[in-house]
């Protein structure tokens, strides 16, 4: 591969290197925050050699490259030199895009030095466990105060990253948030002190990372006031030193207990929901982690992940669910392999399942899973039975790093052995499950294409034409900014650009399932089609509001019939796309064939389904 040509390919896709604010990577994605999202060609960026898929989520461009993200990352590097692009251009983002962009951005770089520091510790247990070195020796003491040094200085790592995020001078920040764990004041804390007459919270902030976050956050805002309003040839040093005077004890009298009290209030919802939903939350999980990776979508879990660690020291949910996902993808990657009679998708898969072995599941995810609905139903089948049985043991993780095959020493838990034998066992578990069930359910597409190119001829098909179930602009499901509906996760259909808020029956058919929420329902067809039509992107989140439903699960309705009204205005007005989807959700029995409409079409058919074998 020439990265150096793929670099230069990348950065066109993206806009142009003055679209790019800024870059960083994880461990399988470039991650852009550009000025502008809109000049940002998808489809120009995955056919780029590789690159093996691109999304817009999480306020970011995601560019998924895989195991070479790093060469890839450098070559991108090389050509973009400093980065010029600025992000106040551009359309405004919504707030949950922006907050969730910082999130990524302060969190995700830190997950390296965690993950080297944890299981360097674990791979110390595992030697202590089997009497290869003593716990009580020096060198085993040392060592694990070298593995625990990146937790400890989790406050100085977090100011660093959040500096840089909000672009202020990172040395001032640390230095101020590096009063929060200075030994002296530790000691003057536990003793009792006062700041200006008023008590100073003994907290300990080491491995802490919201004080840390706010007191930045508050510091930026005093560094760009000072710089703004001092004099030019006195800013050098009037800038820090005021900047550092305010912000310090405003850090230790508020800040700072508030972002303790937030860090362990968010840990403790967490636990609570695990206590209480016990194996079933990590088994839903990690049913839900084959689309939360493929949206970027599981990167808000790490400053849980983070906080768990810096509260209690492991973590019982995400990296118990992940490790049952990871494997079910390696597992149904390797069954693909063996099974296909495509000599292309056997390479990939075989590929894919090796990398996702060792915890890094893109390449699986985009190579094979998500192309493939019997795929994804094989990884969700292994990943949720996994997830339940690594749940009802209460698996527990010791550091933040992918699970995979080389990482299984995280699991070591020199309290508990059982706890290593537990995720030995979840992994084969998830393993032989996904690999049966993609055994059994996998079909070479060559026999499904020549089925529905013949169908006509070798069986006899019962076909049906739907018209537009929303007046307004009919669009191919690629045009839709989710890639669960643009990659046909779901099925086969089309899109409306809505201009009144009115859903009706395409045909006739059956109500199967009205959303509590109200913003999706289910019917199936006379003919049998199950249907599903999703109003608007991220509407669940109004939890019904501005939503009003006319069906009744069970209730017949004939075609142009009114099955859910909604205020089309107030959901625009609420930041929320009301474009509207109608897929065919077994599709696997029926060809799917979408006429070319552009204009508003209500009462013409746009789609046509056909059931196969009848």
């Amino acid at each position: 591969m020439d990265f150096d040509a793929s670099a230069k390919a990348i950065i066109a896709g993206v806009g142009g290197k003055q679209n790019i604010v800024s870059l960083i990577h994880c461990s399988t994605r470039l991650r852009f925050s550009l000025s502008d999202f809109d000049q940002a060609d998808l489809d120009e960026l995955k056919a780029i050699d590789g690159v093996l898929g691109a999304v817009i989520a999480g306020g970011q461009c995601q560019v998924i490259i895989g195991n070479d993200v790093v060469d890839m990352f450098d070559a991108v590097q090389n050509e973009l030199g400093e980065v010029t692009g600025q992000a106040t251009k551009g359309p405004k983002q919504s707030w949950g895009k922006v907050v969730l962009d910082f999130i990524i951005s302060v969190f995700q770089p830190l997950v390296p030095a965690i993950a080297g520091g944890g299981i360097l510790k674990a791979l110390l247990m595992l030697l202590a466990m089997f009497g290869w070195i003593s716990d009580s020796s020096q060198t085993y003491q040392i060592l694990t105060l070298v593995g625990g040094a990146p937790l400890y200085f989790l406050p100085i790592l977090v100011a660093i990253t959040t500096a840089q995020k909000l672009k202020v001078n990172p040395l001032v920040a640390v230095s101020t948030v590096g009063v929060l764990i200075l030994p002296d004041l530790v000691t003057m804390m536990t003793k009792g002190t006062q700041l200006f007459g008023m008590n100073v919270m003994n907290v300990t902030y080491s491995s802490q990372v919201f004080p840390a976050i706010l007191s930045v956050l508050f510091y930026a805002v005093m560094e760009r006031f000072f710089t703004k309003y001092s004099p030019k040839p006195i800013r050098i040093f009037f800038v820090p030193m005021m900047a550092m005077l305010i912000t310090a004890p405003i850090t230790l009298l508020f800040l700072g207990p508030l972002g303790y009290v937030v860090g362990e209030g968010f840990v403790s919802v967490i636990l609570f929901l695990n206590t209480h939903l016990g194996w079933v939350a990590t088994a839903l999980l990690a049913g839900a982690l084959p689309f939360m990776v493929a949206t970027g979508m599981h990167k808000p879990m790490i400053p849980y992940v983070v906080s768990t660690f810096s509260t209690v020291g492991k973590e019982t949910l995400y990296l118990p669910a992940s490790l049952a996902h990871n494997i079910s993808e390696s597992g149904t990657c390797f069954a693909i392999a063996i099974r296909t009679k495509d000599t292309k998708m056997r390479g990939v898969a075989l590929s894919a399942a090796i990398s996702a072995l060792f915890g890094i599941t893109e390449p699986a995810l985009y190579g094979v899973t998500l192309q493939h609905k019997r795929a994804l139903t094989s990884v969700v089948i292994g990943s949720v039975i996994g997830g339940a049985y690594v749940g009802i043991v209460g698996l527990a993780g010791f550091t933040i790093v992918g699970p995979g095959l080389a990482s299984l020493p995280m699991f070591v838990d020199k309290s508990n052995p059982a706890n290593l034998i537990h995720a030995l066992i979840g992994f084969g578990l998830s393993f032989v499950v996904s690999f049966v069930a993609s055994l059994l359910l996998w079909k070479n597409e060559t026999n499904n294409e020549a089925v529905k190119a013949d169908a006509t001829t070798t069986t006899s098909v019962a076909a049906e034409d739907l018209t537009a179930p929303i007046a307004g602009q009919v669009l191919p499901l690629s045009a839709v900014p989710d890639d669960v509906f643009s990659q046909g996760l779901i099925g086969q259909g089309i899109a409306v650009d809505p201009s009144e808020g009115r859903l009706v029956a395409p045909t006739d058919g059956t109500i199967e399932m009205v959303y509590e929420t109200k913003h999706a329902l289910g019917m199936k067809t006379d003919n049998g089609a199950e249907i599903l039509f999703h109003i608007g992107l991220d509407t669940v989140q109004l939890n019904g509001q501005y939503f009003e439903s006319d069906v009744q699960v069970g209730q017949h309705v004939t075609a142009g019939e009114v099955l859910e009204t909604f205020d089309l205005d107030k959901i625009k007005a609420a930041g929320y796309n009301p474009i509207t989807m109608m897929v065919v959700t077994n599709q696997d029995n029926y060809a799917v064939a979408v006429d070319e409409v552009t204009d508003d079409q209500e009462t013409q058919s746009v789609m046509n389904i056909a059931k196969l074998g009848v």
